[in-house]
């Protein structure tokens, strides 16, 4: 069993940018000892023959043709456009 000690947790706290009171590491560092404890745990599972699963769901996605198109709806995506001309989105020049 891994046990974490103080200085260790915070530690831990420190490179996570989580502000941890005094008072609450030794409950962290218990929290921490009980996870790497788990993962030792899994390390004894045996997965011999067993294939990597992408999803839990077996699932397949949905798939339509590939083809290029214009979206047949220009007027509706330039609609919120702040400044549209001529059929394209009008920015302000930015290089010099």
């Amino acid at each position: 069993m891994s046990e974490i000690d103080l200085e260790t947790a915070r530690k831990v706290a420190h490179l996570a940018r989580i502000a941890v009171p005094e008072d609450h590491l030794p409950a962290l560092a218990q929290d921490l000892s009980h996870m790497l404890t788990f993962m030792e745990q899994l390390t004894e599972v045996d997965v011999d023959g067993v294939e990597p699963m992408t999803s839990v769901t077996p699932m397949r996605l949905k798939r339509r043709k590939d083809g290029v198109t214009d979206g047949n709806m220009p007027a509706r995506v330039l609609a919120n456009a702040p400044d549209a001309r001529e059929g394209f989105f009008a920015v302000p020049k930015v290089v010099e």
